[in-house]
């Protein structure tokens, strides 16, 4: 019996070091999962005809700030060193068109960064990174992603409530 018990805090012990050593990445990508899953909602509330909506002239459309944060996401995690997948064009994102189409790329490069952020080793979160805008550890990268797609939310809020679109998630 003691033998068990000491085979079952050396397990929970294992996997609260491993829980730990992950906590940042973690906790960030619980936040992004969060911010994602509702700019999806958004991007899927809005009707077709919206997506050419912009506040004005010389700003961003519904559609061309969905796939900004696209784009965005794989170019920030590209200069932390991972690859976007080899069928990805990172210039010819903003060429997409049509509501469905821009969901589902702006899905597939949420879901790939997502991983990614998970992939980062805790080891690696102070290694500097040279974002071409700045440098900063990768751990400011991970933050960057984040704040990058909820400063996005914010915006495509606005967009839907000057458009009559209620975000779903707070009818």
């Amino acid at each position: 019996m003691k033998k068990l018990f000491s085979l079952l805090c050396m397990f929970f012990a294992i996997g609260l070091t491993y829980a730990q050593e992950n906590l940042t990445q973690n906790t960030i990508q619980g936040l992004l999962k969060g911010n994602q899953d509702q700019v999806i909602q958004l991007a899927e509330a809005f009707s077709e005809d919206q997506y050419d909506w912009r506040p004005m002239e010389g700003v961003n459309s519904v559609a061309d700030a969905l796939l900004h944060v696209a784009s965005a996401n794989y170019f920030i995690g590209s200069k932390m060193g991972f690859a976007p997948p080899e069928d990805v064009d990172i210039m010819a994102l903003g060429k997409i068109t049509g509501k469905d189409n821009i969901i589902t790329a702006l899905k597939k490069s949420n879901a790939w960064v997502l991983d990614k952020v998970g992939e980062v080793e805790s080891g690696d979160l102070g290694s500097e990174v040279d974002f071409g805008f700045m440098k900063m550890n990768k751990l400011g990268g991970l933050l960057i992603i984040m704040e990058h797609n909820g400063e996005h939310k914010g915006q495509l809020i606005a967009y839907a409530r000057s458009n009559g679109v209620v975000p779903p998630w707070s009818e």
